[in-house]
């Protein structure tokens, strides 16, 4: 199993999960995603994602708790601004490796069922 990120848990405190068996695709290409904007009440900014698949992460936390995540898989980075941090972080170039990460708890995806 792979060692993923740490979380914080309703006590406030850290724990380490890891992937567990059961990823699951989601969708693929015609993807909408839903940012929850900083204002008292709901409000998203929704966009188009292209070149981009979503996947059901079943998450272990070491305490026992078990959790399903969202993650995006960017499979198309070529058009990004070569200083977007993920390129920094993983040491790579734009257009060569895909980008996958969490999708925050207030965040909505919408995928299509075809």
């Amino acid at each position: 199993m792979l060692k993923l990120f740490q979380h914080v848990n309703i006590e406030n405190e850290k724990q380490q999960y890891i992937i567990a068996k059961g990823v699951k695709k989601l969708g693929e290409n015609k993807i909408v995603a839903c940012h929850k904007l900083n204002y008292p009440y709901a409000v998203f900014y929704c966009h188009k994602i292209d070149a981009t698949k979503v996947y059901t992460v079943p998450l272990e936390g070491a305490d026992g708790t078990k959790v399903k995540a969202i993650a995006v898989c960017h499979t198309d980075t070529s058009q990004w601004n070569p200083k977007h941090f993920a390129f920094k972080l993983f040491k790579v170039q734009p257009g060569t490796v895909p980008v996958c990460h969490f999708v925050p708890q207030d965040h909505v995806i919408w995928v299509s069922k075809k």
